[in-house]
């Protein structure tokens, strides 16, 4: 008589959720009273799953930890940066990289300019002169990049201070992917030439174009 009992209450339960599962509807689902059904049918619904959410206590593990450590010697998957030339910025004796481990072409220069007018240009400026609009509003102003010891950096020095910061700026690592700083890097590269630019730096055939 059990087991019957159990067989009519799935049947009805299963022409229930049938009727509120089985159409197209903007409202939330219909969730039973999950404790009773799951001890009366001996299943776990998959609604009421048992879980442990980001930083809860756990009475699973004997430190009672829901968060757990990943094993030693891991990587995760996508996170292996076996490069620290495009990761860090590095040779590989620790020395700022002063060549671009990536290919730099009109459509890196175009990125470098949208990441740089996003994330740079509010304390940099547009054209790297440290007069953006945070530090106009009281923010400590950042050093142009066109003074003379930032035109001697290399593209390793700027794309590690974009990645971890430097004095009152912050890190960067976090929101640009490797390769976005390095587009930003590039364009900073452009500014710095822009504002020093001469004549002999564009090809003959559009000199004639200048006035």
């Amino acid at each position: 008589m059990r087991t019957l009992g159990k067989l009519l209450v799935a049947s009805v339960l299963l022409v229930a959720l049938a009727g509120c599962r089985g159409g197209t509807t903007n409202e939330p689902p219909i969730l039973l009273p999950n404790k009773a059904v799951d001890k009366l049918l001996g299943v776990t619904s998959m609604d009421w799953q048992p879980k442990v959410k980001s930083q809860a206590v756990s009475t699973f593990y004997a430190d009672g930890r829901g968060d757990r450590v990943p094993p030693e010697h891991t990587i995760a998957r996508g996170k292996l940066r076996d490069d620290p030339r495009f990761y860090f910025g590095k040779n590989a004796d620790g020395t700022p990289l002063a060549t671009f481990p990536v290919e730099v072409n009109p459509a890196l220069l175009d990125r470098g300019r949208e990441r740089y007018n996003i994330y740079c240009a509010p304390c940099h400026d547009q054209v790297g002169g440290g007069e953006g609009l945070v530090p106009k509003r009281g923010w400590i102003a950042p050093p142009s990049f066109h003074q003379p010891y930032l035109r001697e950096y290399v593209p390793g020095q700027f794309y590690q201070i974009v990645s971890n910061g430097i004095r009152s700026m912050p890190g960067y690592a976090r929101q640009i992917p490797e390769r976005d700083r390095w587009a930003i890097v590039a364009w900073i590269q452009v500014l710095q030439r822009s504002q020093f630019a001469k004549a002999s730096d564009v090809p003959e055939s559009a000199q004639g174009s200048l006035k």
